[in-house]
């Protein structure tokens, strides 16, 4: 389900040279995606779009049109500030791994609102067996650029990325069909909810994929599909002075800046 008061932006492929790799891999994402290509032929006299999917000769970018736009938004799995260098030991005490459950052992998740799947990729190198559904098909090419990216660099980034399966589609949908062995132990839930007028300015990633996919005004019937296939528990990740989703939660854990809500499932 989707927002009908929603409209989303206008998006094209483009490759940012002329290598004929490029070029082809540009046109077969145009085609998968049913997004114009601007190749400098006919398509490229439309209006010019507000984003940009843009393929280099390293990675695929999206970037907003226009001057004095932001940085580009792509996925890298190896560096920077979300890579596996800098995850490649992460503490089992943080919120969100209190949260899902890992200090009762390896645990099952499948990240419902995965987006560009940053939460995924640090459960996996926590040790969990991630499952991440993203229904963005721009957002998904983006994570899909990254694991290509990623995979053969180290034997452990394998093994992590081993440990999580990215699915493009609609969760409520998936969970459905999650159930007795193939069901998760745990459903984490990290939702787009409007904004109030004092709502402070969002990160540059969650403003952008905010523009893509607008609010999730199904995110009720998301946490109610949750309820009914998590094996232990649901995890929903609200700011911190944001109300909760569902009904009081069991017990939250708080961060800096979010909080971890987590509602038990009755065995």
């Amino acid at each position: 389900m989707t927002d009908r008061n929603f409209i989303p932006p206008t998006i094209a492929v483009i490759a940012e040279t002329d290598d004929d790799r490029c070029r082809r891999d540009a046109a077969a994402l145009a085609l998968e995606l049913s997004l114009p290509l601007l190749d400098g032929g006919p398509t490229a006299t439309i209006e010019r779009p507000q984003f940009l999917l843009v393929q280099t000769s390293r990675r695929l970018e999206l970037r907003e049109s226009g001057r004095g736009s932001p940085r580009p938004i792509y996925v890298d799995f190896v560096g920077g500030p979300q890579g596996f260098r800098r995850l490649s030991g992460p503490s089992r005490r943080q919120p969100i791994a209190i949260a899902v459950g890992l200090r009762g052992g390896p645990a099952t998740v499948v990240d419902a609102t995965a987006g560009l799947a940053r939460d995924s990729f640090l459960l996996a190198c926590l040790g969990c067996n991630v499952t991440a559904i993203e229904r963005s098909g721009v957002l998904a090419a983006i994570v899909k650029d990254g694991f290509n990216r990623a995979r053969n660099h180290s034997p452990q980034l394998d093994a992590v990325l081993a440990r999580l399966n990215f699915v493009f589609g609609d969760s409520s949908r998936i969970l459905a069909n999650m159930i007795g062995p193939d069901a998760p132990d745990t459903v984490y839930l990290d939702p787009m909810y409007p904004l109030g007028k004092k709502a402070a300015l969002v990160k540059k990633e969650m403003r952008i994929c905010r523009r893509l996919v607008g609010d999730d005004p199904d995110a009720g019937e998301l946490f109610e599909a949750a309820c009914r296939v998590a094996k232990k528990r649901v995890v929903v990740k609200r700011h911190l002075h944001a109300p909760p989703l569902g009904p009081k939660p069991t017990t939250t854990h708080r961060g800096t800046r979010v909080r971890y809500d987590v509602y038990r499932i009755p065995t």
